[in-house]
């Protein structure tokens, strides 16, 4: 199904073609002055200067051509030459009904390709907190919106499993239990299947040996001969790094179903590691890795430069890989495993320069094809009501899941003091989804690479531009459906029929613009285009409900018009949201 410009535009084409103008200056857009037209049209003005003829005239030459046209119901000339339209009430009925029986109309990309979105990026061992959400989000959302237009898309979290973390973590073990087997180098027996440690011992852990290690160089160096020993697979402290993993995994996954969000990979550095050694070899007997200052670098320069471009860093003068080095190794793996098409990388827009300098060492090399796309969606900050980090009372970093209770509690507050039907556990479940909603659409309706302000008392009220105001839209048409279902109503069958209404036509011609928006928000990696849809068209919905007596109405082809319109709404909204990772209740 084709989006409704283009077939407008192709019929305005074939007018000028008509009149005997060139067809490419039919191009039709949706009005800038909803007040006068709904679309327009501004070819003429182009073709003046040679056509040699003044553009008003040109247009009313191709208006005149338009006006046999059943697409409009009415076409006008206007100084200095545009062409007001609006379309006939039948066409776009038509169209409508159309969108309803065809899966909305979807349109998918003309050529699918294997994606991976990279997002996540968490370390084991620590919580998640408030500095996750925006890649799980945003990065949800993209995999879901490639995913919906036709790619075979992957997500990876890509862990942070494998560095000095994990030094860390063992020899801060080997100083507080030094008597575990783990430490003992004369041991030869089977090591336990149960941690010594629990989740909580192990998030308190890291951070006092991340703090000591910052004091003390003797302790930092005996976490980095750690670090070394456990990548160089030394079996008492791989299987510590296995029970970390099983216990922090366990709990990342936990913390990401609250928020909806999945992985298909659960990939880390780790995996990345064996695929190092024989990707440098290969990078110096290719020539493109030489010695510098000690370092192996790769240099990335372009002639096109505008500005300094460092080497790309492969490994320190130690030989230590760096994230650079595994980020590389991990395309290697991805492009022996996957072959994907495009790779997309959702990450805090501080590290630009990082993911240039992988990109660009990644081409040249030849770890991946020059036609694999490699993409960097870089994000900005959630900030705190007074512009800086979002912290706790006390200063620290806000867990996620401490995060999420707050907004929950203030949701749960909120729809409580409310005169609503809901009571107990149903009550419960319907704050739960409406706080979620109001944290993403919080975050997604904001472009990505700017940074916002988390405002809990914004993000959780139910008027303006917010998601339980969204979700609030969403439920009443659902209200409005069950109790006609309820009442003895079919809604088998029944078809969109013509405006009635100028607020029933503007809500009919913005889901017009479903399948456009999808494409346009794919190809922009640009969630906060469909929030901006949605709103929009929540506000045109709530126009219409106002203006309209929809169960009350004695006329019966009328009612059923406007209960099909609404069923087209419901399916729009809710696509809209499956995309951004955020779903309705059934009442609020």
């Amino acid at each position: 199904m084709k989006y409704l410009l283009d077939m407008l535009s192709e019929e305005v084409s074939g007018a000028f073609e008509t009149a005997g103008y060139k067809p490419s200056a039919g191009k039709v857009s949706l009005s800038n002055r909803p007040d006068l037209c709904e679309f327009q049209c501004n070819g003429a003005m182009s073709l003046a200067k040679e056509e040699h003829k003044a553009p008003l005239a040109i247009a009313e030459d191709v208006a005149k051509v338009l006006l046999s046209s059943s697409t409009f119901s009415e076409v006008e000339a206007v100084k200095p030459g545009f062409l007001n339209m609006k379309i006939a009430p039948e066409y776009l009925t038509s169209y409508l009904n159309e969108m309803s029986e065809n899966d909305l109309g979807r349109i998918g990309v003309n050529d699918p390709e294997k994606i991976i979105v990279d997002y996540g990026g968490p370390n084991v061992a620590k919580p998640l907190h408030i500095g996750h959400l925006r890649s799980a989000v945003i990065g949800e959302s993209v995999k879901r919106l490639a995913r919906y237009v036709g790619n075979d898309v992957t997500g990876d979290i890509h862990l942070g499993d494998w560095g000095l973390q994990m030094g860390l973590i063992i020899h801060e073990l080997s100083l507080r239990k030094p008597e575990l087997c783990y430490f003992d180098e004369n041991y030869s027996g089977e090591y336990p299947k149960e941690p010594p440690f629990t989740l909580e011992e192990l998030e308190e852990i890291y951070p006092a040996a991340s703090k000591k290690s910052k004091e003390d160089e003797a302790y930092k160096a005996a976490a980095m001969e750690a670090t070394f020993k456990l990548q160089k697979g030394v079996p008492s402290f791989t299987a510590l790094w296995k029970h970390i993993m099983n216990i922090s995994v366990a709990d990342l996954k936990k913390n990401y179903e609250r928020l909806d969000v999945s992985f298909e990979l659960w990939k880390g550095e780790s995996d990345a590691d064996k695929f190092i050694p024989d990707m440098v070899e290969k990078m110096k007997s290719d020539g493109f890795a030489v010695e510098s200052q000690g370092a192996l670098v790769v240099d990335i320069r372009c002639e096109d430069d505008k500005k300094e471009m460092p080497p790309c860093m492969i490994l320190k003068s130690d030989g230590a890989a760096l994230y650079t080095t595994t980020d590389l190794a991990t395309l290697v793996d991805r492009e022996q495993s996957i072959k994907p098409d495009r790779v997309i990388y959702v990450v805090d827009k501080r590290q630009a320069l990082h993911f240039e300098q992988v990109f660009r060492c990644a081409k040249k090399t030849g770890i991946v094809p020059e036609s694999t796309k490699l993409d960097f969606l870089g994000f900005g900050t959630m900030n705190g009501p007074d512009g800086g980090p979002f912290k706790t009372r006390d200063g620290g970093v806000m867990r996620l899941e401490v995060l999420l209770d707050d907004v929950y509690n203030e949701m749960l507050r909120k729809m409580e003091e409310s005169d609503h039907e809901l009571q107990g556990e149903e009550a419960r479940e319907a704050a739960r989804i409406v706080a979620l909603a109001a944290i993403k659409y919080g975050d997604l309706s904001n472009q990505a690479t700017k940074d916002y302000i988390f405002d809990i008392d914004k993000f959780t009220s139910f008027e303006g531009n917010t998601g339980p105001y969204i979700l609030y839209t969403v439920v009443r048409i659902k209200s409005i459906l069950r109790k006609y279902r309820e009442n003895g109503g079919n809604l088998d069958g029944i078809k969109i029929r013509e405006a009635l209404s100028d607020e029933e036509k503007s809500l009919m011609l913005k889901l017009t613009d479903f399948n456009r928006m999808v494409m346009g928000a794919y190809e922009e990696l640009a969630p906060h285009r469909i929030c901006a849809y949605i709103y929009e068209t929540a506000n045109e919905f709530n126009r219409f409900y106002h203006s309209t007596r929809i169960l009350t109405e004695s006329d019966k082809e009328k009612r059923e018009g406007w209960l099909a319109l609404l069923m087209l709404t419901l399916r729009v909204f809710e696509e809209c949201l499956d995309i951004l990772g955020m779903k309705a209740p059934e009442k609020m």
